[in-house]
């Protein structure tokens, strides 16, 4: 029998999609590879269903280096609700413990977000995708299962509240903080809420998370799947492909390296190559993003110890 032929075509680059809230990551990024007809796509970082905002869809050759955009920091917005604790530390889970936060003032939770700023350290929900022994952690917790997690440092750059709302200007007598953050990767706002929540003595959970970036990309240049729908029609899926951007941009914060055909040439037959803008754009062990002088990505190279460039991710 042949081989089976692949479903979709063959598509390179990067959308930038804006989640809604109620669907998981995984199912945006399923609906985006329909809409794009695309036969290989992989998102850049989770996100919950409850959250909603920038989720990265890397197609074809961009996923290759996706994992700039693991690594990369982001931005949130977030409405915690203090006064109450919840199974997953956010709205989707049941209640587990309420307390009087009546009393919480504004001037209270900004001087306890204090100490959530710069390097501290956390311990990662048994709601979150980390794995232990090969199974995510959420599984476990779903039937009941919690185990040992060590606490992971992570960066906190800024960590701001934008509005409290406070218990006697709520509905229903919860205070409501409003944050944004800017976290390093690895960082879990639920874990964030909740340990604001300890340091009030109250407790606190996540009720809304929006991503407001990742890495080099912001919600002002994002696209909703209802837009995709919308404009695609019943047109083709190529009809969508201007909202792609190029498959380096996920290493746009690497430095930009153009090599002559000839080196280029080399390069792509997995040859370490010389060049005199080495000694300018890093050192060893840097990365860097290389170019054809007529501006063909090439992929990511190594700067080795000799003051060559190796590669390490090419396209194809």
């Amino acid at each position: 029998m042949g081989r089976r032929p692949k479903w979709g075509r063959q598509v390179n680059g990067v959308l930038l999609l804006n989640k809604p809230t109620g669907i998981s990551a995984n199912d945006a990024l399923q609906r985006a590879k329909r809409l794009f007809f695309a036969n290989r796509a992989g998102h850049t970082g989770a996100l919950d269903p409850l959250a909603t905002g920038v989720l990265p869809v890397c197609f074809g050759e961009a996923t290759k280096f996706s994992q700039y955009l693991l690594d990369a920091d982001k931005r949130y917005r977030s409405t915690f609700c203090l006064g109450m604790t919840t199974e997953t530390g956010d709205a989707d889970g049941n209640v587990v413990a309420t307390s009087d936060a009546s009393a919480i003032t504004e001037q209270q939770v900004h001087d306890a977000m204090a100490d959530f700023r710069g390097t501290i350290s956390q311990v990662p929900s048994m709601y979150s995708a980390l794995k232990h022994n090969g199974q995510p952690l959420y599984k476990l917790a779903r039937q009941g299962i919690e185990v040992e997690r060590e606490a992971r440092q992570v960066e906190i750059f800024s960590y701001e509240l934008l509005n409290f709302i406070p218990a006697v200007d709520s509905p229903d007598k919860l205070p409501r903080a409003e944050v944004e953050v800017h976290c390093s990767k690895g960082t879990y706002v639920r874990s964030l809420a909740e340990d604001l929540g300890k340091a009030l003595g109250v407790g606190a959970f996540v009720e809304k998370l929006h991503r407001i970036a990742a890495g080099p990309y912001h919600e002002d240049d994002s696209v909703t799947l209802d837009e995709l729908t919308e404009e695609r029609g019943e047109d083709r899926a190529e009809v969508l492909d201007h909202h792609l951007l190029s498959a380096d941009s996920p290493a746009s914060g690497l430095p930009k390296m153009i090599l002559a055909d000839d080196t280029g040439y080399y390069l792509r037959q997995g040859q370490p190559v010389m060049d005199l803008q080495v000694y300018r754009l890093g050192d060893e062990g840097d990365m860097v993003r290389l170019f054809l002088e007529s501006g063909e990505f090439l992929g990511v190279g190594e700067i080795t110890d000799d003051g060559r460039v190796a590669p390490r991710r090419l396209v194809k």
